[in-house]
């Protein structure tokens, strides 16, 4: 996310006061199970994090985070928009929408934050890659050292799975965990219909096209009947 935010950086920068913001982060779960954290999407995926942390540089200890020699350090962007924009993005839609108090260390770019310290305030899971809004987290069978990768799904997809429930992710990192209003009006009409119209729906199709063949055969017959005298 890094080169998302913009090319022109201010200098460096130090607030006590937070700075709000949105980011992009993949959900956790501790190898124990009795913890929620966070990984970056870009640079930050190699350690995870949890709700309040100071930025380390993956590349080196002999810095503080951020450093202007190194792009290490945490990202937000400044408004939500922007965040969501590039949630749409292929190699992001596995992510969750973070709101974020940014202090400590910073450079501010025209769009966001490069900053030493944050505090996760909220969590915003999307959709599903089927299309309907995420209902739980489950283990996508990768990770790092001591955390397990989760994937936002819906109850459907998440088949035989072990699910964590959004509000059992919630209580473990300590912050409310919701769905995506843009998430959820996205599939109003859609869910307006309700699951549990798929069936009715999916036997209509077929009477539909069992009824098309008859048609056809009966047309293939007369077709056959009405043909020239030999």
């Amino acid at each position: 996310m890094a080169g998302r935010l913009s090319l022109r950086r201010m200098p460096q920068e130090r607030r006590d006061v937070p700075l709000h913001g949105y980011k992009l982060a993949y959900p956790m779960l501790s190898a124990e199970g009795t913890d929620a954290g966070f990984t970056g999407v870009s640079l930050g995926r190699t350690y995870a994090y949890r709700v309040e942390a100071e930025a380390k540089c993956a590349q080196s200890s002999r810095h503080q985070s951020p450093s202007r020699l190194c792009d290490c350090g945490f990202y937000c962007f400044h408004e939500l928009t922007d965040a969501r924009a590039l949630a749409c993005d292929p190699q992001y839609q596995q992510s969750v929408l973070l709101e974020v108090d940014a202090a400590g260390r910073y450079f501010r770019y025209e769009r966001g934050l490069r900053y030493s310290r944050q505090t996760v305030r909220a969590v915003h899971a999307g959709l599903c890659a089927c299309g309907w809004p995420a209902q739980v987290f489950v283990a996508t069978g990768t990770g790092v050292v001591g955390w397990r990768k989760l994937l936002p799904v819906c109850s459907t997809c998440a088949g035989n799975r072990p699910p964590l429930t959004l509000e059992h992710f919630g209580r473990l990192a300590g912050v409310p965990v919701h769905r995506d209003d843009r998430a959820v009006a996205f599939t109003t009409g859609a869910q307006a219909a309700g699951p549990e119209m798929v069936p009715l729906l999916s036997a209509e199709v077929a009477l539909l096209h069992a009824r098309l063949d008859e048609l056809q055969t009966q047309l293939d017959q007369l077709t056959r009947g009405s043909g020239p005298p030999t």
